[in-house]
């Protein structure tokens, strides 16, 4: 199983997607600053996840998360 996870950082008011198999253990990893992408904006927490069968599946979905039109979807499904 494959998770595409939305995280936010509430001090700096910013939102980072992934994906991964297991979104626990990648949450610790961006709260220990050892994403380069990350590391600047911590403390991160979960807002959102879905799960997914195959990584192509997430992927595809990860992918519609970053653009325009789900950008759109976070902001007026969970505020950020």
């Amino acid at each position: 199983m494959y998770f595409v996870y939305i995280i936010y950082s509430k001090k700096f008011n910013r939102n980072y997607v992934g994906l991964s198999s297991d979104v626990d253990e990648r949450l610790k990893v961006h709260n220990s600053g050892k994403v380069k992408s990350t590391m600047a904006f911590c403390t991160w927490e979960i807002i959102h996840t879905e799960i997914f069968e195959t990584r192509i599946e997430a992927r595809k979905r990860k992918k519609i998360f970053k653009s325009a039109a789900g950008r759109r979807w976070r902001k007026l499904n969970l505020g950020h």
